[in-house]
């Protein structure tokens, strides 16, 4: 038996209904939507009745994704299931953080707003897109998007899939030059170029809004979306205010898990995008999913049968 990991989802999983399972059934986790409800009232109806188009607004995905993850793991830990070390893509690292204690949940969800509004400004002085490639290696894609304007990748998901980032123009530039070399271009449900040098301001931003917090010691182990390795006490201000510019090396996330003895994980949050990233990192590894009451439920037997 090897570690158990705690890993969250990112933006672009949303949907509508997303926690409303874990509402009706989970006495933690309806508390979870009612703390958050108070700070942002309309929280929960929005993630349980939202339209997709609502919902893809970086204002209100970033806020809902994190209220439905947080309502998540509050039902898993009332199942006394808790990890060994945890990690989150790129939004889903707040969710990371949040659940490792480094404050309280009202700060995240406040600090998680404020961000969600930077990146949305950021967001709307460029017109920025976001598109998966699959079946080409990362370093023709690196190479091809060298010779376009304000395009870059950006997530490094798995062998054969990367996220490119940029201006709309360029992106789907790339995405058509990657097609006509055996690639497959998918267009993100996002509104920005999230994780380029375009999200300065709001990385400055969000730099600024952390500026005067304490950070507790954390919970677990937090492995960084900028590094892919353990992030560094001294360095979390750092880290997190340059997540939202830097590229998301989820592959190397998973490499690193591994070394360090990770085998079994569970995806926490709607969809289970990365249940299939880290089956193409990791192979062998034992992979559930929580995003609703059976998925819980299924995920409570594995880990209990993994933990024996």
């Amino acid at each position: 038996m090897g570690g158990l990991a705690f890993v969250f989802a990112g933006q672009g999983t949303q949907y509508t209904g997303m926690g409303k399972d874990f509402y009706e059934n989970s006495p933690s986790s309806r508390n979870v939507f009612d703390i958050l409800d108070r700070i942002r009232p309309g929280t929960s109806s929005q993630c349980f009745t939202a339209s997709k188009e609502e919902l893809s607004v970086t204002e209100n995905t970033q806020p809902c994704v994190f209220a439905a993850e947080m309502a998540a793991v509050a039902a898993l830990e009332e199942k006394n299931i808790r990890p060994d070390a945890v990690a989150g893509f790129s939004l889903g690292e707040i969710s990371a953080l949040t659940y490792s204690g480094l404050f309280s949940l009202e700060e995240w969800f406040e600090f998680i707003m404020k961000r969600g509004v930077a990146m949305n400004r950021a967001a709307e002085t460029e017109n920025g897109r976001m598109a998966a490639i699959l079946r080409l290696d990362a370093d023709v894609i690196r190479k091809i998007c060298a010779t376009r304007k304000k395009v870059w990748p950006v997530n490094y998901n798995c062998p054969g899939q990367t996220v490119i980032s940029g201006i709309e123009s360029s992106v789907s530039e790339v995405v058509e030059e990657c097609r006509k070399l055996g690639g497959k271009g998918i267009f993100l449900s996002v509104n920005g170029a999230f994780h380029t040098p375009l999200m300065a301001e709001a990385s400055d931003t969000i730099d600024t809004l952390l500026e005067k917090k304490t950070f507790q010691t954390p919970r677990f182990p937090i492995y960084s979306n900028v590094t892919g390795e353990i992030m560094e006490t001294g360095l979390l201000r750092q880290r997190i205010a340059e997540q939202v510019k830097s590229p998301v090396l989820w592959s190397k996330t998973i490499d690193s898990m591994r070394r360090d003895g990770i085998t079994m994980f569970i995806e926490i949050g709607p969809g289970k995008v990365l249940s299939g990233l880290i089956r193409k990192n990791f192979p062998d590894a034992v992979i559930a999913n929580v995003e609703d009451m059976p998925s819980l439920g299924n995920a409570v037997e594995m880990a209990d049968r993994y933990r024996r």
